[in-house]
């Protein structure tokens, strides 16, 4: 059972927080292991079982960009530990911004912000590419390329990720 039959959601990358937050605490209070303190070693031992899956499944869910993961990994998409290629417009893109970030005093604040700026510009350029993929996301309609276009941006986001980090 996947996480979105788990909690008996259409498969989007767009969810409604409040209906699996509502769904999550039914889940938990069902299937808690204080509740089985009594029962057999076996049912102890499903009820821990449930109640990781059921943690796993709300932290995924309510996480963008475990989300993303989450569903290009259930279309056999992306791999654990994929050394995924970026393409190299988009490395030749960001070749300055590592530049600079290397050479960064971190107590120039103003440097600091206008590197963040343009990491997050960049991010918001990247995602508006994708907007209606994620916005429209339907498993019966949805393309493999349209996915291979999100899986593109996980992974650009994932390195600009590492650069904002950098800045911490």
């Amino acid at each position: 059972m996947n996480y979105f039959e788990l909690f008996g959601i259409e498969p989007s990358f767009t969810i409604d927080t409040a209906t699996i937050k509502k769904k999550f605490y039914e889940l938990s209070r069902a299937n808690h292991p204080d509740f089985f303190g009594g029962g057999t070693i076996e049912e102890q031992n499903l009820a821990l079982e449930q109640s990781a899956t059921i943690n796993e499944a709300y932290k995924t869910l309510q996480n963008k960009d475990q989300l993303i993961k989450y569903i290009l990994g259930l279309k056999g998409l992306i791999q654990e530990e994929e050394k995924y290629q970026l393409p190299p417009d988009f490395l030749m893109e960001v070749m300055d911004l590592n530049e600079q970030v290397m050479e960064l005093d971190k107590a120039d604040t103003a440097a600091v912000a206008a590197i963040k700026a343009t990491a997050n510009n960049l991010q918001n350029e990247i995602y508006e590419a994708i907007e209606p993929i994620i916005t429209n996301y339907s498993e019966s309609v949805t393309t493999e390329k349209e996915l291979l276009q999100v899986k593109d941006y996980y992974f650009k986001k994932k390195y600009l990720d590492r650069i904002l980090a950098g800045l911490q």
